[in-house]
């Protein structure tokens, strides 16, 4: 179906001033066929790229302390133009095959943003893990882990699984030791998830790299003087005022490194409220309330917002939805006053709600681009993995010496003399986390200018999503028609 079919399909059974009768995945490819009008694809190729190309269900029996349960979980596929499929593995409640469609496609599309030589895809365990004991996690994510690779969607040639809402590093160590187990022999078997621990073949940086990456991202977006002039803001990050959405990961450590590059957060919304102070809000020590209270709620100095979802509604320059998908909707979109949309979650603006904004003359930077950095990581920590050697260990000594010897050699010609701290700063060699981190700040400047000079060069399209699936649909596209796929 076309979008202006889809649209009216939709609002026929709508009433005024409620959301259209979309879901997630009718959100995303909504937004896939918008964008493909703006390219020259047939629709044959334009279909492949759009189809989701192996969605595996499966159910499973685990005992619990409640007795016998027989767990639901997915695995989808979404392209195999380049391999491995890559994408997290959620545990939600609320999961099901369309969101977990929706999440690989978005996966698809995320990669080949950012030149990350991946295919698209996305897991999810439906289960919510706090009525589950460490245990019982460990005994589910490993029954899931056996039936993946009992029908070949796991592995470091085939598809790798990472995080994702509701797991960690704990969750991925677990599937790497189950996969290790069931293909002994394989010396690349690490390389079958990322998201590990560092001890266990990770890499020094993944766990805060999807907000690092939303910060690197902002901050490119705000260094265009043009595009924040018609904002009406000044150019630069420093002093922006941000409202946060979800304070998980990706929210904590993109508001982190914000404030750490001169923003101001002045409010943090959770699922049961919030906090707000317009002078700012210092987030390491609201998380440090966070691990004693076990919430935001009540954090001292701050105004309590006993409604999480009206903080998001308040005057600020940035709004940083990062929670679940289609959080702000036809129903708050009007009401919403932030000049920037920085998306961290995947699909938290609605289709209709999108247009809405636009019409606001608000800028929104897609989630597809702006949480890539989670996956930009992950794809250097699979490099690791079947490098077998860490990022700066080959050279990270003779780097040391080199830059000593330019140091001595400034001090004999101009007589000037370095401290212990200035030689310790200079002459230092990149470890693996500075490799890492340059990595992904050179990818999401890259990426971001990609997407904004297409929209540039192309009158036509109307927003950096639509630049964003557009530059997409032509580097999947690319990889097809250099397959011989669609001659």
């Amino acid at each position: 179906m076309n979008v202006k079919a889809a649209a009216n399909s939709t609002h026929a059974n709508t009433k005024s001033g409620s959301e259209p009768a979309r879901s997630f995945f009718e959100n995303v490819m909504a937004a896939f066929d918008e964008a493909a009008t703006y390219t020259d694809h047939p629709k044959g190729l334009l279909d492949q790229i759009k189809a989701c190309n192996n969605v595996l269900y499966i159910q499973f029996p685990t005992k619990t302390s409640r007795g016998w349960e027989v767990i639901e979980a997915w695995r989808v596929e979404h392209s195999h133009h380049k391999l491995p499929a890559k994408g997290g593995i959620r545990f939600a409640p609320q999961a099901d095959q369309e969101e977990v469609s929706a999440l690989a496609a978005l996966m698809t599309f995320k990669c080949a943003i950012v030149d990350v030589p991946f295919g698209g895809a996305k897991g999810a365990i439906k289960i919510d893990r706090k009525n589950y004991t460490e245990d019982e996690l460990e005994r589910i994510t490993r029954r899931y882990t056996a039936e993946l690779v009992k029908r070949n969607c796991i592995g470091p040639a085939v598809d790798v699984p990472a995080p994702d809402y509701g797991t960690g590093s704990k969750e991925m160590a677990w599937i790497a030791d189950t996969y290790q187990l069931m293909n002994q022999g394989n010396i690349d078997a690490l390389g079958c998830v990322t998201g590990k621990p560092v001890s266990q073949g990770g890499i020094d940086g993944r766990v805060e790299a999807t907000g690092r990456g939303l910060f690197f991202g902002l901050r490119v977006a705000c260094c265009h003087a043009e595009d924040m002039k018609a904002l009406g803001l000044e150019p630069g990050l420093e002093g922006k005022r941000i409202i946060v959405q979800g304070f998980g990961n990706v929210g904590f450590h993109a508001a982190k490194f914000c404030m750490e590059g001169g923003a101001k957060i002045i409010g943090v919304a959770e699922w049961n409220g919030g906090v707000y102070d317009p002078n700012g809000i210092d987030i390491m020590k609201l998380d440090e309330f966070r691990k004693e209270s076990g919430g935001i709620v009540g954090y001292p100095g701050a105004k309590a917002i006993a409604d999480g979802n009206a903080l998001i509604e308040m005057d600020c320059d940035i709004l940083i939805p990062a929670a679940l998908e289609n959080t702000i909707d036809i129903k708050n979109a009007p009401r919403i006053k932030a000049k920037i949309i920085a998306e961290g979650a995947n699909g938290p603006t609605t289709y209709a709600a999108e247009k809405i904004l636009e019409k606001k003359g608000a800028l929104i930077i897609p989630d597809m681009y702006l949480n890539a950095g989670g996956v930009t990581v992950s794809y250097f920590e699979w490099l690791k993995n079947l490098s077998h050697v860490s990022f700066g260990r080959m050279d990270r000594r003779y780097r040391d010496s080199t830059y000593s010897r330019i140091l001595q050699a400034l001090e004999t010609s101009t007589g000037k003399s370095f401290s212990a701290e200035e030689r310790k700063a200079i002459a230092k060699g990149a470890d693996e986390k500075t490799l890492v981190n340059s990595g992904l700040e050179d990818t999401m400047i890259m990426s971001y200018n990609q997407i904004r000079d297409g929209m540039k060069k192309d009158s036509r399209i109307p927003n950096l999503r639509t630049a964003a699936y557009v530059n997409a649909i032509n580097k999947v596209a690319s990889s097809y028609l250099e397959l011989g796929v669609f001659p």
